[in-house]
């Protein structure tokens, strides 16, 4: 069916579904995003340290052998905590992008399966997914009122800041050879990863406050018909 008015196709099969337990499992790949990132930050400090006593060529007696399996190891950690933790979120976010559907049938701009590829598609990602947070959070306001839009435009803006600072970071770092040029790249990583744990505290405020709002809106029950 379409609605003439905003020319949006309504998905068919849509009904309420608590996003509660999705949104904990979520939370909890997030706190061990946060976790694996001081990780690796701490790592991080230790390889800064060791590339400048190799620099200044001072005994390094195995630290340089040590710092270099703690940080793959911090990568490896990194990367099975966020493949993991993005299928949780995935499955989270689709869950109340179909529940914001219930609430305003209308208020969309993307079709609901840009919930998943939005994510995914190189370049629509950097805005896609926070036009979508936007209509979900309009939607799922309990108060006639949307609630202010501060704290998700805060959390984009540091996700999309870590997603860019990473793929600099890594490339610097790929292409590092002597022990200045590695200094510099884990500088750039750690600063990504200290950005990244901003952004994975703020998801989480923000999963806690979609949930919360749209446990709110399910009390609530159905708006009243305008008169």
């Amino acid at each position: 069916m379409i609605d003439n008015r905003h020319d949006h196709f309504i998905a068919p099969a849509a009904w309420l579904q608590s996003p509660i337990g999705l949104g904990r499992a979520a939370v909890a790949g997030l706190g061990v995003v946060v976790a694996t990132d001081v990780f690796a930050i701490g790592s991080g400090v230790f390889v800064y340290d060791v590339s400048g006593d190799l620099e200044s060529g001072a005994l390094l007696d195995g630290r340089a052998e040590l710092a270099d399996r703690l940080y793959s190891g911090a990568g490896v950690a990194q990367t099975v905590a966020l493949l993991t933790t993005a299928v949780l979120f995935l499955c989270w976010f689709h869950r109340v992008r179909v529940n914001a559907e219930v609430f305003d049938p209308y208020g969309h701009d993307k079709t609901r399966g840009w919930a998943i590829w939005g994510w995914l598609v190189p370049i629509v990602n950097l805005w896609y997914p926070r036009r979508m947070t936007l209509d979900i959070w309009d939607a799922s306001s309990p108060c006639s009122a949307p609630r202010p839009h501060g704290l998700v435009n805060t959390w984009w803006t540091f996700w999309v800041i870590s997603l860019l600072s990473d793929r600099a970071a890594s490339t610097a770092y790929r292409g590092a050879e002597s022990a200045d040029e590695i200094r510099d790249a884990v500088g750039q990583l750690m600063f990504t990863d200290a950005v990244d744990v901003v952004a994975a505290a703020l998801a989480i405020a923000v999963v806690l406050r979609l949930n919360r709002m749209q446990y709110e809106k399910a009390l609530a029950g159905p708006a009243p018909l305008p008169a």
